[in-house]
């Protein structure tokens, strides 16, 4: 009477479903050539390994970003999977461990012992699937916008037309003042008439 070993899909994607396991060395992941291929964004692509040891299935996660649970302890080292086990993968996909029993002479498979099932608890609000963990990469900030530069106005032109002006009229005026005064032989004494 040879053990047969499956998971039955409690939670995820695909209820109900069942994964026989048969081999030496199982993956399961999100990748589609993994032997237990589960589509989910939760999901690693190569999340867990199962390796078959001693007649038992032995569980180890691979260093997914979600995390393996057996029974609700995360794993941290490889662990020996009984029937009955609950095995969480991240915190929405959980799978039922069992270990069947076929006897040629009986017609339906059977459970080797039967676990009785605990009463489903009040279910947590669930969590948002956390997005895959993507290596982060430093990006400068970008530059600060530039203070509007003053265009260096050319007054030298005003200047000019400026000092001009006030050369005109400070001539203009001494001309006046000169002559309201009658100087004009004082300063100019080589005039016509001046003697």
């Amino acid at each position: 009477m040879a053990p047969v070993f499956q998971f039955v899909m409690r939670s995820g994607p695909t209820p109900g479903a069942t994964f026989s396991l048969e081999g030496d060395q199982l993956l399961i992941g999100r990748d589609s050539s993994s032997s237990i291929a589960i589509n989910d964004a939760e999901i690693s692509r190569k999340h867990a390994r199962l390796n078959f040891q001693g007649g038992k299935y032995v569980i180890e996660d691979l260093g997914s970003t979600n995390g393996t649970f057996v029974n609700g302890q995360r794993l941290v080292s490889p662990v020996v999977l009984k029937s009955g086990d609950v095995v969480s993968l991240g915190e929405q996909i959980v799978l039922m461990y069992e270990a069947l029993s076929s006897d040629p002479g009986e017609t339906v498979i059977s459970a080797r012992k039967s676990v009785p099932r605990p009463a489903p608890a009040a279910t947590p609000m669930p969590m948002p699937a956390a997005a895959p963990v993507q290596p982060q990469y430093y990006a400068p900030p970008p530059p600060a916008p530039a203070a509007p530069v003053a265009r260096p106005s050319n007054n030298l032109p005003i200047f000019i037309i400026v000092g001009v002006l006030l050369l005109i009229c400070v001539c203009a005026g001494a001309l006046w003042y000169i002559d309201s005064n009658y100087l004009w032989c004082t300063f100019f004494p080589f005039l016509p008439g001046c003697p």
